[in-house]
């Protein structure tokens, strides 16, 4: 056998790099560790378990263990690694009944995730206090809410998880307060232009809005039963926390260079300062081509890209990350809203002399009698290079292949004024002439 790739953690990025090494490289010798008991669980499909706009949970997964020995690897779940000696090249680990493993290796990729962050409050003990990161997580939620006396629900942190996470128990049949301290919400992707209209939905579909409010304790009797925040309380019988996420660095031991939040510092091919170790997903950084610069931005899209990468050059094929632009989207009772790049605010509080076009219109010529939608636009650019820096997109209709364009954009640094007479084709069918994109360009100054 050839060299012996070694890969600890499981999910998307881990299963992106054992499947590109194991479909590419037959002579390499694989071998994985994880500490849970499934692979590839697509967290993002946890809200539509809970909200019942799926059936279940079976299509959430789309590797397992099974099917990664089935093309050659061997497979160590519910194992944890305890350490690495980076110098002597072995991997320490330990199974869930005791058995312990020293594991050699030329090459290793470090896929340890991200843990969710647990704010020290009182309280967090209680019965009913959730948080949703793993498949483990929502089968339990899922569980509980079997129980009938669990009607009100309270989700704490306002960003992509936690108003999918609103919609969801409302779509369970709960009442539900969304609790957040900054004063709108989905803050990180979106400029108030847009976040207030997200604010507007969730609230006009029932749920609640606590924004502005920071939480200081949970109150209970074995189960939760009130929050308490800085301005008011909340009577509640299931907390859910989904305020963020930090990189699981555990297993650098002091050792490996770290990015200022702590994720694994990788270069390119995503190598850390050790040579030979790979760092991918959430763990590790990326490199954000809005700004320029090293960044950290954990989204599925990039840790799928970032376990190919490594894959590839700790198989001796070097391959470089063109970079990302955290590219997402959000869809919540039919509002779908959509960004890459970076928000005005966002890029005025790095520094940028920043501005932004908008622009609102029909999708399709006015004619068009139904099955026609508003849609909103914001470009945002650097006025003096012109480089557009970020879009945000949003309307009832499907519009989310136009992000793509503003990604690729944003990765070749197009400017805005490219933007004002470029080929965009015209059928009423799909859109107007003078389409929103081309008229919010010509509107930049």
């Amino acid at each position: 056998m050839g060299d012996k790739i070694v890969v600890i953690g499981a999910n998307h990025a881990g299963t992106a790099a054992l499947n590109t090494v194991l479909d590419n490289f037959k002579d390499k010798e694989v071998v994985a560790f994880d500490g849970n008991s499934n692979i590839s669980f697509l967290g993002c499909g946890m809200a539509l378990w809970i909200g019942k706009q799926i059936s279940g949970p079976d299509g959430l997964f789309y590797s397992s263990k099974e099917i990664l020995e089935g093309k050659g690897a061997k497979i160590y779940m519910e194992t944890m690694v305890s350490r690495i000696d980076y110098d002597k090249k072995i991997v320490y680990a330990e199974g869930k009944n005791g058995e312990k493993y020293e594991q050699p290796y030329d090459k290793l990729i470090l896929a340890t995730g991200s843990l969710p962050i647990q704010p020290k409050i009182e309280g967090m003990d209680l019965e009913n206090v959730q948080y949703v990161k793993l498949f483990q997580n929502a089968q339990d939620v899922i569980e509980k809410l079997k129980d009938e006396t669990i009607r009100k629900v309270a989700v704490v942190g306002a960003g992509y998880i936690g108003v999918e996470l609103a919609e969801a128990f409302k779509r369970n049949g709960r009442e539900v307060v969304l609790i957040d301290c900054a004063d709108t919400c989905l803050s990180g992707y979106y400029d108030r232009e847009f976040s207030d209209l997200m604010a507007k939905n969730l609230e006009d579909n029932g749920v609640k809005l606590a924004f502005g409010e920071r939480v200081e304790k949970l109150e209970g009797a074995g189960r939760v039963q009130k929050i308490i925040t800085d301005k008011g309380s909340y009577d509640v019988d299931m907390a859910v926390f989904g305020i963020g996420f930090v990189p699981n660095n555990r297993l650098g031991d002091g050792k490996i260079k770290l990015f200022k939040n702590g994720a694994f510092l990788v270069d390119k091919k995503q190598e850390t300062s050790i040579p030979d170790v790979y760092a991918v997903g959430d763990c590790a950084t990326v490199y954000n081509n809005a700004v320029q610069a090293t960044d950290y931005i954990a989204l599925a899209t990039n840790a799928v890209r970032s376990g190919i990468i490594a894959a590839h050059n700790a198989c001796g094929v070097e391959l470089e990350t063109v970079g990302v632009q955290g590219s997402n989207g959000i869809s919540i009772w039919g509002l779908h809203m959509l960004s890459t790049g970076i928000s005005l605010a966002k890029a005025e509080k790095l520094g940028y002399d920043a501005a932004a076009t908008d622009y609102e219109d029909w999708q399709k010529a006015e004619f068009i009698e139904s099955g026609n939608n508003k849609v909103k636009i914001r470009i945002v650019y650097d006025k003096k290079t012109r480089i557009i820096l970020g879009a945000q997109m949003c309307s009832d209709y499907d519009i989310s292949m136009g992000i793509h364009m503003f990604s690729m954009a944003i990765e070749e640094q197009v400017t805005i004024d490219k933007l004002k007479l470029f080929d965009v084709f015209f059928l009423p069918h799909f859109n107007k002439p003078y389409n929103y994109i081309t008229m919010a360009a010509l509107g930049a100054k």
